[in-house]
């Protein structure tokens, strides 16, 4: 005896498979595609920099674009706060005010995302361009009453950059991630003397190292 499935159910059927495979993929395309990061750190100098700059602490931020579940776009800015060592100070009329020396390092560029434990933690290598720049500032008084500093001094210069960072998540829609990030910095700057850098072309390499918190949307 032969039983057959009538066609409106067949119909049904075939929708429903349909679904049981739709719906995991959908489920692996549901990621954040806007993240924003903020961290801290140190930037350690290396190479011809190694005993012209010292290990300093350091703030970045950085934003994301994840356009493919695996692939994502970068650019951001990190901060080091007085490797140079600069300790100098302005006569003004308000007395002496101090100089401070930045490293400032804008990279672009993009990473390979590889998920774990259906998108909980998360690991990442990648690399681009940087922008370098090397500056000294003076220590203002209040933002409504500012002085010159003539005597402060800057170089700046192009390079690539190398990253792995591995995070996190902390909810369920895991939208907030810690994690942890370092990145290689290569590249070359030339301008003026700053702290012991003198005024020629150097070959600038370091080690950023930042513990992060971030956010998606």
């Amino acid at each position: 005896m032969c039983w057959r499935v009538p066609k409106d159910r067949r119909v049904g059927v075939k929708a429903l498979l349909l679904l049981m495979v739709v719906l995991p993929l959908a489920a692996q395309d549901s990621f954040p595609k806007y993240n924003f990061s903020f961290g801290a750190g140190a930037g350690l100098p290396r190479g011809e920099l190694r005993n012209l700059f010292a290990n300093s602490p350091g703030l970045s931020v950085g934003f994301g674009y994840r356009f493919m579940r695996n692939f994502q776009a970068d650019t951001g800015l990190d901060i080091l706060f007085g490797a140079a060592g600069v300790r100098e100070f302005v006569p003004t009329d308000l007395g002496y005010l101090r100089i401070r020396d930045r490293q400032y390092m804008w990279p672009f560029g993009g990473r390979v995302v590889l998920p774990f434990k259906e998108g909980r933690v998360q690991a990442s290598v990648g690399g681009g361009g940087v922008y370098l720049r090397y500056s000294e500032r003076l220590s203002q008084p209040s933002s409504y009453y500012r002085f010159e500093c003539p005597n402060c001094t800057a170089r700046s210069g192009w390079g690539a950059y190398g990253l792995a960072a591995t995070s996190m998540a902390l909810d369920e829609s895991q939208r907030f991630r810690v994690g942890v990030t370092a990145k290689v910095y290569r590249g070359h700057t030339d301008g003026e003397a700053i702290g012991a850098v003198p005024g020629l072309r150097t070959r600038d390499m370091w080690v950023n190292l930042f513990a992060d918190l971030s956010v998606g949307f």
